[in-house]
């Protein structure tokens, strides 16, 4: 239940994150606009680890494959992606598209089994749950 809530609290979040990021955006630029926004994660995560962990940081380095620790990168892109779409399309329509692309990619990366996920079998009742919300986002834009 606890990662049923955290999960709709994230949901809600990055809505925010998208509304508040474009409108920023509006006024300044993106680049400088995402900038901001990933300096200000910056200095709230290293409050939260000072605060909550205090383990070692250096651990972090130790990370293998490599590959696992261009998060920060892909980070940097969605930030830019979310404010392009919610500028173009709207809050509203630029999630129901990043979230159905979310849920095909994230089943995916699960029925392949990549980057150490443990591998899912395909079934029948997640691929019509899907097209269920692939119909909606025509459903939805369609107007």
């Amino acid at each position: 239940m606890v990662g049923f809530l955290i999960a709709i609290a994230s949901g809600i979040l990055m809505s925010l994150q998208g509304v508040f990021n474009t409108a920023v955006t509006k006024q300044s630029s993106i680049w400088s606009s995402s900038s901001f926004v990933h300096f200000s994660a910056l200095v709230v995560c290293l409050i939260a680890w000072l605060v909550t962990e205090r383990t070692g940081f250096s651990a972090v380095f130790s990370v293998r494959p490599r590959y696992l620790l261009t998060g920060g990168i892909i980070g940097a892109f969605i930030t830019y992606t979310v404010i392009v779409s919610m500028a173009q399309m709207g809050p509203a329509k630029a999630v129901m598209f990043i979230v159905v692309a979310q849920l095909i990619s994230s089943y995916l990366i699960e029925v392949l089994g990549w980057f150490g996920v443990e591998k899912q079998p395909l079934t029948v009742q997640k691929i019509i749950g899907m097209a269920v919300a692939i119909f909606g986002v025509i459903l939805f834009k369609w107007e």
